[in-house]
């Protein structure tokens, strides 16, 4: 087993050096892993919303910002007190950890682990950070920075999985698809024969459709305002599209037109402030419920109270329900199998160094999710 070589690396990454000042690629430092610690070697990576949002100071307005937060590596060396991990050793990053002893672990009720907590502070458990540049203190988004060429990564925020997984599916798994497929099947808990819509057909959406399928929903609505989404829907399981730009109408009534009287689930993955009343109003009255995915750097936002007066629910949701070890593995299997069509959702793709062409290629709109090579 590689324990922690005394070696600090210096490696590429892609930092922001405040809010409104662009991505550049730098050269970082890159610590060695203290004792519950990993130093990963970065494979893939890709770009999922929440990175945006971290170059306008969401979840914290730290800087300068070591950015990324899906992708997959290889164990380079381990701290002094890893026994389960090893030199070689392939990992999924994730920002959810699971102690399984926990008030919350235990509960069978939510993925939010107390001992390790969704990191929101840009640095490790002990508060400090690993990686550094011109000399500064080095911030990432949540548990990690994955589009760097190293990284170190606290053990408990790591997944292990079979070397032989598709690079660029295990990426989209880490976070983004899996947070949509968790949100039918761990949040929604999706029932055989009920009817589910789907606002906002990204790689969070598709895997919410994906997951509707998966619980046996009879008729899964996706909503976007994009017809390219159509056939990536339909890819997924989506049995009905509503293209909100064919209509003066609101989101939440083309929906009822299709259902009659709504839906009983909805899962909200675009984070647009208008959309969480209208994806609580597209559920059925007494009895929706309304799983909110979607996230922006917006955090306060207008919301009809009549649409939730008439029984209907919406709850929060971090990484769609799922927890780090004993869920996001149960995906990680499907993905080695073949399970899902993810190779729908890799349309473009760019090396490190070009990594602003990412975001040009987003606004793109045969644009899912764009693959960082590394």
């Amino acid at each position: 087993m590689s324990r922690a070589k005394e070696v600090v690396i210096t490696c590429k990454a892609a930092i922001c050096w405040g809010v409104g000042k662009g991505v550049t690629v730098e050269e970082i430092q890159v610590d060695p892993p203290k004792a519950t610690e990993v130093r990963v070697k970065m494979l893939c990576s890709s770009v999922c919303h929440t990175d945006i949002s971290s170059l306008q100071g969401f979840p914290h307005n730290q800087f300068p910002l070591a950015l990324g937060h899906e992708g997959i590596g290889v164990v380079e060396s381990v701290g002094d007190e890893i026994t389960n991990l090893k030199e070689g050793d392939f990992i999924i990053p994730t920002y959810v950890g699971e102690c399984e002893e926990c008030e919350n672990c235990v509960s069978g009720k939510t993925n939010l682990c107390l001992t390790h907590p969704v990191r929101l502070n840009g640095l490790m458990p002990d508060n400090t950070s690993r990686l550094s540049v011109q000399g500064q203190r080095l911030y990432h988004v949540l548990s990690c920075a994955t589009w760097s060429e190293y990284v170190v990564v606290d053990v408990n925020y790591l997944l292990k999985v079979d070397p032989a997984i598709n690079l660029a599916h295990a990426s989209f798994i880490s976070c983004g698809f899996s947070t949509g497929y968790g949100a039918c099947w761990k949040e929604a808990v999706v029932e055989t024969g009920s009817t589910v819509a789907v606002f906002g057909l990204g790689a969070v959406g598709l895997g919410a459709i994906s997951g509707a399928k998966m619980m046996g929903a009879s008729k899964i609505i996706g909503v976007d305002k994009n017809e390219l989404k159509k056939e990536k829907g339909e890819a997924f399981g989506m049995t009905h599209f509503i293209n909100t730009n064919d209509s003066n109408k609101s989101a939440s009534d083309l929906v009822k037109e299709l259902t009659g009287i709504g839906v009983d689930y909805c899962i909200e993955c675009t984070g647009v402030a208008s959309m969480f009343t209208e994806s609580v109003e597209a559920t059925k009255m007494g009895t929706g419920k309304t799983i909110a995915v979607g996230i922006t750097a917006e955090l306060v936002v207008p919301f009809g109270l009549l649409a939730i007066v008439f029984g209907r629910t919406i709850k929060g949701s971090v990484f769609g329900g799922l927890k780090a070890k004993s869920d996001l593995s149960v995906i990680a299997h499907k993905c080695q199998k073949q399970e899902f069509p993810l190779e729908e959702l890799f349309t473009h793709e760019v090396p490190l160094v070009d990594i602003n062409k990412a975001f040009e290629l987003l606004k793109q709109l045969d644009c899912v999710k764009v693959v960082i090579k590394m």
